[in-house]
């Protein structure tokens, strides 16, 4: 390993840029804000801006942004492997015939979720020193189970270099294995660059329990096993004293809770959580605290200032944690936080006057997103990197004013303003798509990633 010091690394939040098919077609089973907004016109342009937008404000405040591109949609490979024949528009005009759940499934633009792109484990943490990564096989629905081979290709595209980056294959895409990525993940420490501990959250066990060991939900189904936490954490060479693993409790699940980021954030030694984000609360934070080397800073949320159906509804949780040079945190929520009092309240009680490092909340609007169910924290990926890590990066990825400005012009030169789902049958809309992500590929210069490209 090179010798780097603590202040040398520093957390990029790469955000998912989103796709030019950006629908409502309520997709996300167990998800409330996908379910409640499925059939609603859509603005593609509008939710790419935000999107944007967002970055570049965390930008201009010092913090690490970087940028990963949209998956390929429609996916008609998808199409094709399921027997829709013919040209592209015959495909696409058979499907929306025939299988019109199936043409929306496959018209998805979930892929801006990046906390749903894998689990990442830094250099710091590893027994190789190198940056570990492991795509999430998103086998619980299928327009998201359509995205680790792309992903995987984006990952070592960009995160390249061998001396510094190591590349794990897909879990099996099998109930047993379920993984939805670092949603499910979250890794504590005292500063970036010092010893973490990996806190893996999962709904269900695959392969068994003792009667009264665990519960599961009722309602909604738990899309990540205790199984697939544990493949993830051999494949990146963690050892016991660096991993915890955490039941999320069930009863959040059935109540529209369908990833631990929608109910807890951590960031450095903080972890903001509410009080139902896990089945035994006490042994989870026992826990932490026996295997990390900095004292765990728990901020609870009790259900009494927040109940769980605000909390849905608002995405507290879903908020990105930021560390700043003298040691405080910034918390950047959605604007659905301020339409509700009891989330707002305790915002300013709770977080901003207690007794803890947060000192500071942003309110960023991007509702495009919410409504189909993702937040602040659902638009990222997290990559501890050291400064010689960010210098090995392939492409133009860390995002600049320049980049930045690059890209709003894309979107707008290859968005439309307005889809709706019977729209996603148009052939001229692939047709657009593919001319945008391959000026993309070509802009953020990541070579050929995507499909159409590789023939």
């Amino acid at each position: 390993m090179s010798q780097t010091t603590h202040a040398d690394y520093r957390e990029v939040n790469f955000d998912g840029l989103v796709g030019p098919t950006h629908n409502y077609s309520g997709l996300a089973h167990g998800n409330v804000a996908s379910m409640r907004h499925g059939g609603l016109v859509s603005n593609p342009r509008e939710a790419a801006l935000q999107g944007l937008a967002k970055m570049k404000s965390l930008m201009d405040a010092g913090y690490a942004q970087g940028v990963l591109p949209p998956q390929q949609r429609p996916d008609l490979g998808a199409l094709r492997s399921l027997g829709f024949t013919g040209s592209n528009r015959e495909v696409l005009a058979r499907a929306a015939k025939e299988a019109p759940q199936v043409l929306r499934a496959v018209c998805s633009a979930s892929s801006m979720w990046t906390a749903n792109a894998g689990t990442v484990t830094p250099s710091r943490d590893a027994p190789d020193g190198r940056v570990h990564f492991t795509p999430a096989n998103l086998q619980s629905s299928f327009h998201r189970f359509l995205e680790p081979e792309t992903t995987g290709r984006v990952l070592a595209a960009i995160f390249r270099h061998e001396t510094h980056f190591a590349h794990h294959p897909v879990l099996p895409a099998t109930p047993a294995f379920s993984d939805e990525g670092a949603a499910n993940h979250t890794r504590l420490c005292g500063e970036h660059g010092e010893p973490g501990v990996h806190l893996y959250v999962y709904g269900r066990q695959a392969f068994g329990s003792g009667p009264g060991e665990s519960r599961e939900p009722q309602r909604f189904p738990a899309r990540q096993t205790l199984e697939a936490s544990q493949a993830v954490a051999r494949q990146h060479g963690l050892a016991t004293a660096q991993t915890v693993f955490a039941q999320q409790h069930p009863d959040a699940i059935d109540a529209g809770v369908f990833h631990n980021d929608v109910i807890a954030v951590g960031n450095g030694p903080v972890l903001l959580y509410h009080e139902m984000a896990f089945l035994d609360e006490q042994a989870t934070l026992d826990e932490l605290r026996s295997k990390m080397s900095t004292p765990l800073i728990p901020v609870r949320v009790p259900s009494e200032a927040v109940s769980m159906e605000d909390a849905v509804a608002s995405y507290l949780f879903n908020s990105q944690l930021l560390s700043n040079p003298d040691g405080s945190m910034t918390l950047v929520v959605p604007g659905e936080c301020q339409e509700r009092e009891a989330v707002w309240r305790t915002i300013q009680d709770l977080l901003l006057a207690g007794h803890n490092p947060i000192g500071e909340v942003i309110v960023k609007d991007v509702k495009q997103s919410m409504r189909n169910g993702g937040g602040p924290a659902c638009l990222r990926l997290r990559v501890v990197l050291s400064a010689e890590e960010r210098a090995a990066l392939t492409g133009r990825v860390l995002l600049t004013d320049t980049l930045h400005d690059e890209l709003t012009a894309w979107v707008e030169r290859h968005y439309r303003d307005r889809l709706a789902p019977d729209d996603l049958a148009d052939p001229q809309l692939a047709d657009e798509t593919l001319t945008a992500l391959d000026e993309l590929t070509r802009l953020l210069e990541i070579g050929s990633v995507y499909p159409f490209q590789l023939g």
